[in-house]
């Protein structure tokens, strides 16, 4: 049995006790949304920050972290959406990234029935490590997530027994204990043993590119990457066709490294592009005085 189901089967416990409809929903998406901050975090690179608690404005659910990240729209929103989906605890919701700073929101996007991934703005356009707060809306609630409890807890008559109340408190307190030790372990295993495939292999022009093993294949031959290498593909990759300036780039990719040699960005755009030569398709043009673009040409 996968650690995936064992945390079902947990959360199914868990929700089958007597708390009413209400707190059941809500306990159910408090948990949804601090799963969501956690898988971000660890998509980030952060496995020892903490997930603020959750807290709720009507139907507006606020995640805040610990410490900064950096992150891509399309990223977090595949995060968001994996979560949503298994946990049930919503069908259509609005999403907003706001910067803690500024406190402007930099980022948002919608998903309901009639949404596709298409229409989603902005997905590859990375946003510096900065402190963010998520807002998560929900538009419509699943009315699915709570069957499994209408249909295993009867219609009961109101018990003034306080035996019944004692040993009902017990038993939910020892199960949500259960769920949360699953939950860590969940987490843990996923971090450690089976990273999500699709957040790491991408596809660039006839190359696959796997950020985490940083490794560039075309067909039976791989070449591998330097850790700088990598981070400045895989921003360059998820800015195409978008001009970008030398001290965005050394923000992000080197970030407080200490001091820059002046063509340091230089050899490193020249190592990548000997190492994307076979495919004659993709360019790192270099924009003078300001940047560099990144560009496939599917036309030829």
């Amino acid at each position: 049995m996968t650690s995936r189901n064992i945390i079902i089967i947990l959360y199914s416990l868990f929700i089958s006790t007597a708390y009413s409809h209400t707190d059941i929903k809500e306990r159910h998406i408090k948990v949804g949304m601090r799963m969501i901050g956690d898988q971000i975090l660890l998509h980030s690179g952060d496995s020892t920050s903490r997930v603020l608690a959750i807290e709720k404005d009507t139907d507006r659910y606020k995640i805040e972290f610990e410490s900064g990240f950096s992150f891509t729209p399309e990223a977090m929103m595949a995060i968001i959406n994996e979560v949503v989906t298994e946990t049930g605890i919503a069908t259509s919701y609005l999403v907003e990234v706001e910067n803690c700073e500024t406190k402007k929101v930099i980022y948002s996007y919608e998903v309901s029935d009639w949404t596709t991934t298409d229409l989603i703005p902005c997905k590859l356009r990375v946003q510096p490590k900065a402190c963010y707060k998520l807002f998560v809306t929900i538009l419509d609630s699943n009315p699915s997530a709570l069957s499994l409890y209408n249909s295993a807890v009867p219609a009961k008559k109101a018990s003034s027994s306080k035996s019944q109340i004692g040993y009902l408190g017990i038993a939910t307190s020892v199960l949500f204990c259960i769920t949360m030790l699953g939950l860590f372990i969940y987490f843990r295993r996923e971090k450690q043993v089976s990273p999500k495939q699709d957040l790491n292999m991408i596809l660039i022009g006839q190359y696959r590119f796997d950020k985490k093993a940083m490794t560039l294949s075309l067909k039976h031959e791989t070449t591998e990457l330097s850790g700088k290498e990598a981070d400045l593909l895989y921003l360059l990759c998820n800015s195409e066709n978008q001009t970008l300036t030398r001290e965005y780039i050394l923000e992000v990719v080197w970030g407080d490294e200490g001091d820059y040699i002046g063509r340091t960005l230089d050899v490193f755009v020249s190592k990548l592009r000997k190492k994307l030569m076979a495919d004659t398709s993709i360019k790192i043009i270099n924009i003078r005085g300001i940047g560099y673009k990144f560009i496939i040409d599917n036309q030829g």
